[in-house]
């Protein structure tokens, strides 16, 4: 993988605030966009969660040609920082624990939408991005450059988070001191993927990036023994 494509997936697993863009049916050929929060599986695909009865839902019914635009709403300046933009095909996801686990770990207040049976996981298979990653940073990348090398965090990311929140809360405070200056109280190991990780720290998230990617939970045990070295030198 170039070193572009690395920064822009990296950006990716960074950012879940995205403007999701699908094909009207009720307006036919026009693009039809509305605010998508979203979260990355560990193949580096978006998941959303839309309703069955959205017009988003109805649009990709007709037409699964989607674009997802990734960025940072707290971006000082929308113009100069950086974002995403993701083309591609969009799915209904297969139900699946973990997928739920994950994105409810990133966006709990969601967990009400499960109960009114009508809310489903989508996936975005993206086959072009563009990524803008300051001024004059303009790059096209095909889909599949995007995504991280293959790993064994699907099946383990729950172990290790709660390991890490069970035992090493000290580990995480330090963290959050050492990388982002932040004296934290209430910490916890939201999610791990092969480029970093997050960490929610008195309700605020904060993110993490490996300086290599780290695809099973021995590499990640590596990554994170060598932070907490950091933290203490």
């Amino acid at each position: 993988m170039n070193q572009i494509a690395a920064d822009a997936r990296k950006f990716l697993y960074a950012t879940h605030s995205g403007v999701l863009s699908t094909i009207s049916a009720r307006l036919e050929g026009y693009p039809f966009g509305s605010i998508a929060p979203f979260v990355l599986d560990h193949g580096g695909n978006p998941l959303i969660l839309i309703s069955t009865i959205a017009e988003h839902t109805k649009n990709i019914q007709a037409d699964p040609r989607v674009s997802l635009i990734a960025f940072d709403p707290a971006s000082p300046d929308m113009q100069a920082g950086a974002r995403l933009t993701l083309v591609g095909d969009a799915a209904i996801a297969p139900k699946d624990d973990s997928l739920r686990a994950r994105y409810l770990r990133y966006f709990p207040q969601a967990e009400g939408y499960f109960d009114m049976h009508d809310f489903q996981f989508y996936r975005i298979v993206v086959k072009q991005a563009r990524y803008i990653g300051g001024f004059g940073k303009i790059h096209w990348i095909p889909g599949p450059d995007l995504h991280p090398p293959a790993n064994q965090l699907a099946e383990q990311e729950t172990a290790i988070l709660d390991h890490m929140n069970a035992d090493h809360a000290e580990n995480l405070r330090a963290y959050c001191h050492h990388v982002h200056g932040r004296v934290a109280e209430t910490v916890a190991m939201t999610g791990m993927d092969t480029d970093g990780f997050d960490v929610t720290a008195d309700g605020r998230l904060l993110r993490f990036s490996f300086d290599t990617p780290v695809t099973d939970a021995q590499e990640a045990r590596v990554a994170l023994v060598s932070l907490a070295k950091a933290c203490r030198a």
